[in-house]
């Protein structure tokens, strides 16, 4: 049974962070014609975009006759937007991109604590101690890198704050998955700490709006190395061939914060039982296959890679951090100011 967990709910912790959000948008179902119209419905509130979980959505509706109802925003939108409707909201599962939205919304808002069944599905360091929340797939930061300018490769990413990078590194720091490896870094190493590097980063870096725009530097020789997710590489190499990109991906050292692994979870806004299913079924062989083989993302309940070239989950060795502890955007965004970089 679900045990309720009742916390104080405030939109104000959460208002800096759907600053320059884009607009939300909702989906209407498209079931399956094989759904049972008796199973029900839940209505999901998605940090992830429909064209990439759409299909997902139709997949959970074809097996489950469940239908799902989608309101589609920015991760930090929907959190935002749950702790403002507080218990008026209609979600009964909040979909978050990254684990900093899920933090803060299990802190400030009404959740409902995943069974064990659950939680257990996934490693630990991918769920919520208290059971808020659990990832459903994992993310790697790495530096892509174009080998015909780049010889001899970093050890950490605090090594590109080196003068000699200067002019040769690119970064997107108003994106999601940056501002969360650096609250990753202020949580790990200190606010002192990466602020040096961040100002370091304004300096040498070059500045993109999107991980896309990175790889495309790197791959056209524009930009020497750049920090993003592992999977862009991957898209890319699935669209044009592995055979025929010009740019690699590595790793940096273990336990380095450009290791960060983050995931994309749930959490449960409402005792709808077919909220409970949705999570599951998220855990289960359909999705998960669809993370590796669609979005390359990493499978959280077992140890396959999404590509023999990559390493498998286990063997990356990112930097000791509670996820939840992702929530604290507010303070990156500060750091971020004050760098000059945003």
């Amino acid at each position: 049974m679900l045990s309720r967990r009742l916390l104080a709910a405030s939109a104000l912790s959460l208002s800096v962070l759907v600053s320059g959000c884009a607009s939300e948008t909702t989906s209407e179902p498209n079931a399956s014609s094989t759904a049972d119209s008796n199973a029900g419905s839940i209505t999901l509130y998605s940090g992830r975009s429909e064209e990439l979980i759409a299909p997902l959505l139709e997949l959970f509706t074809s097996e489950t006759g469940i239908v799902v109802n989608v309101r589609y925003g920015e991760s930090s939108e929907m959190a935002a937007t749950i702790l403002e409707e507080g218990n008026n909201t209609k979600a009964d599962v909040f979909f978050s991109q990254d684990a900093g939205a899920l933090g803060a919304v299990s802190q400030e808002a009404t959740t409902y604590t995943l069974p064990e069944e659950v939680l257990n599905l996934v490693p630990a360091k991918f769920r919520a101690k208290d059971g808020s929340w659990v990832g459903v797939s994992g993310r790697s930061r790495v530096l892509a890198y174009n080998p015909e300018l780049v010889t001899d490769l970093p050890k950490s990413v605090f090594d590109l704050a080196d003068p000699g990078w200067k002019g040769r590194i690119a970064i997107a720091p108003t994106n999601a998955s940056f501002q969360s490896f650096v609250t990753g870094m202020r949580v790990t190493e200190g606010d002192e700490k990466t602020l040096e590097f961040l100002s370091a980063m304004k300096e040498n870096a070059i500045l993109y709006e999107k991980n896309s725009q990175i790889l495309d530097a790197v791959e056209n020789g524009e930009v020497a190395a750049g920090l993003l997710n592992h999977y862009y590489w991957f898209e890319k190499a699935a669209e044009i061939g592995a055979e025929n990109m010009n740019s690699k991906i590595t790793w940096f050292a273990d336990g380095d914060a450009g290791n960060l692994v983050n995931v994309a979870g749930v959490s449960l806004i409402s005792d709808n039982p077919n909220a409970l299913v949705f999570a599951k079924w998220l855990l289960g062989e359909t999705a998960q296959k669809y993370f590796l083989e669609t979005t390359f993302e990493y499978s959280l309940t077992s140890d396959v890679s999404p590509d023999p070239a990559m390493p498998k989950l286990s063997e990356i060795n990112g930097p000791e951090i509670d996820l939840s502890n992702l929530s604290s955007l507010e303070q990156t965004l500060q750091l971020l100011t004050e760098a000059g970089l945003i």
